[in-house]
């Protein structure tokens, strides 16, 4: 089996330097009588294209010191290794700092010095150099980085610089030409092209819930990050990020960030130093066939919001748990991970018109989105897969159990016990889990979960609500005959 691995376009090397970089092809219309000329494009804006060198220090984990790919273990000998002692430390056995060098790529978007890279790129950087196309050397100052979107902004003093032209990445198309301009491991202004393979990816990584990533076959490589992704009219389309790889090189997947999106977030890190984005307030989750059949769903797509916080945007229009989104602002919502770009992007305090599936009809909610706070993530729930069929203990909730999903829901119970090759034990349901509803009727106390289990469907899988560890979610349980 081939395991493959996100891996981000930019190296570091501690103590000694790493030359990387990271390179992507724009896109370009095919011709019909043969492959498109990309030397105008590539001449175009080659200039505009910078070199990213940063130095800094950082305390490496014992697993990154031994060269142990930590996401090639299980999530307990993950944290085992990576909070083992450091070979490299004092007598107090603290990690010492280590110096590295990195690099990566950019490009100018204004004549007056402006230049966006990614964020991963001058992460834990203590000092910030752009090389231009002349040859010049320049100090960058750090206007603002936004994590969430990996792009960062930088200011250099110098005047009448090529800038690029940022297209509408809104048009792309999968198939279309596209062409990269980078340093990959080094090599400055090496150009690369391919197609766009595909559009709106999530890769559920962290601090990329907001990016609808483009996917392409570009050949990037390690210090390829934060170079521009050109079309075919010269415009940027893209930033490049990220690669599928198993060996750390390109092996044919690359990613970046849509155009519009890096607007968005430059334009506000130009003028405020960070990112505001739009809240609705829910927690949300995928739509397995399970869950669709449960809720006489036509087919298993759209986002289903397990959990709506107080007072929230979401709140006040109106929204219930149980509600599946299938159109944000006229844009179709086909997984839960659509949804938070469409939310994160919009203007904070626009009124946008949901379309919900609730209890199988269509229903159009009118909502003001909210602001996102700096500490808040979205939260999407991965689908909750069950099989079978209800033995539960059930009990009162505790006063702190009770304060704690107050704000969001009137009753609940939680489980005590669970009996084994039941219902419930099938289904997935645990110990302290809190069912909120069953069958889409709320529960209050052990004689109303007996009842729904009583007047559920026989034959078919029934949806239940519960919370675990603070997060709801929705799972499914199969009523046998």
């Amino acid at each position: 089996m081939i395991r493959q691995a996100i891996q981000p376009t930019t190296v570091k090397a501690f103590s000694t330097m790493l030359v990387t970089g990271l390179l992507m092809v724009a896109s370009i219309p095919a011709i019909a009588d043969g492959l498109p000329n990309l030397m105008d494009v590539i001449e175009k804006n080659r200039n505009s294209v910078v070199n990213i060198a940063t130095k800094g220090s950082a305390s490496p984990t014992a697993a990154a010191s031994s060269g142990l790919d930590l996401d090639s273990l299980p999530p307990q000998l993950r944290e085992f290794f990576k909070n083992m002692p450091q070979p490299d430390s004092n007598s107090q056995g603290q990690s010492r700092a280590r110096p590295f060098n990195s690099l990566g790529s950019g490009f100018i978007t204004s004549s007056d010095g402006y230049v966006v890279t990614n964020a991963h790129v001058i992460d834990d950087a203590e000092s910030i150099r752009v090389t231009l196309k002349d040859r010049r050397e320049l100090d960058a100052k750090l206007i603002g980085v936004d994590e969430a979107s990996d792009i960062a902004l930088l200011k250099i003093d110098a005047k009448d610089l090529p800038a690029v032209t940022i297209g509408d990445s809104s048009k792309l198309k999968v198939g279309q030409w596209v062409v990269a301009i980078g340093a990959p491991f080094g090599l400055e202004h090496s150009a690369s092209q391919g197609i766009v393979s595909a559009l709106a990816r999530s890769l559920n990584q962290a601090n990329t819930t907001y990016v609808p990533f483009i996917q392409t076959d570009v050949a990037v490589n390690p210090g390829n990050s934060g170079g521009p992704l050109f079309d075919l009219k010269g415009n940027v389309v893209g930033v490049n990020s990220m690669i599928y790889s198993r060996s750390g090189g390109y092996q044919g997947i690359s990613f970046s960030i849509p155009s519009n999106t890096v607007r968005n977030v430059i334009n506000q890190l130009k003028e405020k130093g960070f990112v505001s984005r739009g809240k609705l307030g829910v927690h949300i989750q995928d739509v397995s066939q399970d869950l669709a059949d449960s809720f006489n769903l036509p087919s298993p797509t759209g986002a289903l919001v397990s959990k709506i916080e107080k007072g929230s945007a979401a709140d006040k229009a109106g929204f219930q748990h149980g509600d599946v989104i299938i159109t944000y602002d006229s844009t179709p919502v086909y997984t839960s991970s659509d949804l938070p770009p469409l939310v994160g992007n919009t203007e904070i305090g626009k009124v946008v018109s949901v379309t919900v599936i609730r209890a199988g009809s269509e229903k159009k909610l009118d909502v003001t989105v909210g602001t996102l706070t700096k500490d808040a993530k979205a939260e999407v729930v991965s689908d909750a897969r069950t099989k079978g069929s209800l033995g539960v203990v059930v009990g009162v909730l505790s006063p702190e159990q009770r304060d704690k999903i107050s704000a969001s829901y009137k009753g609940g119970v939680v489980v005590n016990q669970v009996m084994a090759n039941s219902i419930a034990q099938e289904a997935g349901i645990v110990i302290n889990d809190i069912i909120v509803s069953f069958n889409k009727r709320e529960i209050t106390s052990g004689d109303d979960l007996k009842q729904a289990m009583k007047d559920a469907p026989k034959g078919k899988a029934v949806p239940l609500l519960v919370i675990r560890e603070d997060s709801a979610r929705y799972i499914t349980a199969y009523i046998p005959k």
